[in-house]
């Protein structure tokens, strides 16, 4: 079962399900911290795992004569792997995240003919951030600017199309694709409107359900729900609920994804210095509840690969 066919389940049944998304280790570390942070949450059946996908990042060394040096790196590798590892360790569907920057359109099919073969049939299709060395993303010179770009590439293959036309008769993947929604407006987009003409451009291209960015006032994802529907956006459309866990995401969370945090959570969290991770849990779990109780299919949490506080909030709900 995709994640689609379990998204609409539960839609037909009225049950609420959740999905919690992890980082890869970093390169060098194996595979335990993962399958810890994985084991706790699986006595609560969580409808499916999503795995990120890290772009190259770069690394500076100074020569002896002082000059320097740059190496282009990848610090968390494995998305492919480790979500096949997960699948087959834990028989719960898994979503890796698959993304444009740095990448070629061969690259991208190569990856994704990997992940068929390993039994990963669902996607998150992203167009993924700029490399820490540019001032604003940058295509690679054989790779997509815009994630429906690749998303349109996902279908075209779900059809048996490859990049170069080669293979005329082919066994035809079957992915279940899922795109971003930004119900705080994308950073790089005018406004909220043409926003959302993008993302119906995505559903257009073959997506089937939209993931949304952290949000911590349930209303702006409310509003944008209703504004998708107005665009004749119609597919699932899945909250992302993140729990604040440091004083430090007060300020690193709106500046990185330009989220607004409300007054009332950061004066919790200001006052409760040494108990901020229990304010966030607790501010999760009230999101949590009332974004159920409006029929909601599936909550998605992230996690930076740390799950404690998703168990304390899946134990309080589910």
């Amino acid at each position: 079962m995709n994640v689609v066919e379990i998204i609409n389940e539960a839609v037909a049944t009225g049950r609420t399900r959740f999905a919690f998304e992890l980082l890869p280790p970093l390169k060098g570390d194996g595979m335990q911290k993962i399958f810890a942070a994985v084991e706790p949450l699986m006595d609560f059946d969580p409808a499916y795992v999503n795995i990120t996908f890290h772009r190259e990042g770069i690394k500076e060394t100074e020569r002896e004569d002082g000059s320097i040096e740059w190496h282009v790196v990848r610090r968390r590798p494995g998305t492919v792997g480790i979500s096949a590892a997960i699948q087959h360790r834990y028989g719960v569907e898994v979503v890796p995240h698959l993304i444009c920057g740095g990448l070629s359109k061969y690259d991208i099919e190569d990856t994704l003919i990997d992940m068929d073969f390993l039994g990963l049939h669902n996607v998150l299709a992203l167009r993924g951030d700029k490399s820490q060395n540019e001032k604003r993303f940058m295509p690679h010179p054989q790779g997509h600017s815009h994630a429906v770009d690749l998303v349109r590439q996902i279908a075209d293959m779900n059809r048996g199309k490859f990049i170069d036309g080669e293979v005329e008769e082919c066994h035809h993947s079957k992915f279940s694709i899922g795109v971003a929604g930004y119900p705080e407006v994308h950073a790089e987009a005018r406004d909220i409107t043409s926003d959302i003409i993008r993302l119906k451009d995505k559903i257009d291209a073959g997506a089937e359900y939209v993931v949304t960015q952290m949000f911590f006032d349930n209303r702006k994802y409310f509003d944008f729900v209703r504004r998708c529907r107005e665009a004749g956006i119609g597919v699932p459309i899945i909250p992302g609920i993140k729990p604040i866990s440091t004083l430090r995401h007060l300020e690193i969370l709106p500046e990185t994804f330009g989220v607004e945090l409300p007054e009332e959570l950061v004066r919790e969290a200001k006052a409760h210095p040494d108990d901020v991770r229990e304010v966030g849990t607790e501010w999760a779990i009230a999101q949590s509840r009332e974004l159920m109780a409006a029929g909601v299919p599936v909550l998605h949490y992230y996690t930076m690969s740390r799950t404690t506080n998703i168990q304390k909030i899946v134990n309080t709900i589910f």
